[in-house]
């Protein structure tokens, strides 16, 4: 057992926590809903962190995929204009309907950054969808994606889009690469007991120290950021 995870599992032993990274008596995991049921995600963690060390790029015209909630916590009062992308017009948010697969589909240039987090799992033609990712951005523009690595499905969108990827730093360079022009900054994000409390469900609120976090291991990748530039 890793020193991590030791340490984790002490203090959660020491705090007499119901729950143990360690414990392997049950096929079933403590949360099958990420976390989102208990608390604060493993995986929101990282892209929040993510998102704040790049608030500067989130300005001018905004786009976020199906809420606004990241453009108004993070972009302050440089953002000018905020626009909402869903697939279907069910959504009361958006304000573009569209799909990225389909770049015919979505104004050309109209936003000098698109907010684009944990989206293109859930499309199976991902190449057609950094395409349309490229294809809203004014020139100068700011693409900042994230997308889950190490991940249970997401059974949300299972049923209703589908959960076709899970990715790493290397298939997230190839990907993004050649539409941008090589102008693609990748990082990941996750340790082992992130990879291991996002697995059972648990959620921040539920680790005995949140700092256990911030340690990162490549080989343990739960959330890669992407930062394109147009």
């Amino acid at each position: 057992m890793s020193e991590l995870i030791h340490k984790a599992f002490n203090l959660l032993t020491r705090k007499k926590i119901q729950v143990g990274f360690n414990d392997l008596s049950s096929p079933e995991p403590v949360s099958s809903e990420m976390g989102c049921d208990r608390g604060t995600p493993i995986s929101h963690y990282y892209i929040e962190k993510f998102l704040k060390s790049r608030k500067d790029h989130i300005q001018g015209d905004v786009m976020e995929v199906a809420s606004d909630s990241y453009i108004k916590r993070f972009g302050g009062d440089s953002v000018e204009s905020i626009e909402v992308l869903h697939v279907t017009p069910d959504n009361p948010k958006a304000t573009i309907v569209g799909d990225l697969t389909k770049p015919e589909s979505l104004p050309q240039e109209i936003v000098d950054c698109f907010i684009c987090t944990q989206t293109f799992n859930f499309i199976y033609d991902v190449e057609k969808a950094v395409e349309g990712a490229h294809h809203v951005l004014k020139p100068g523009g700011f693409l900042l994606a994230t997308v889950s690595g190490i991940s249970q499905i997401s059974r949300y969108d299972m049923k209703r889009w589908g959960h076709y990827w899970n990715f790493t730093t290397a298939s997230v360079e190839n990907l993004f690469n050649p539409v941008f022009n090589n102008e693609v900054e990748v990082d990941s994000h996750g340790n082992v007991v992130a990879a291991l409390a996002l697995l059972q469900g648990l959620c921040v609120e539920d680790l005995p120290d949140p700092s256990l976090l911030k340690q990162n291991d490549p080989d343990y990748q739960v959330v890669v950021t992407v930062v394109s530039q147009k």
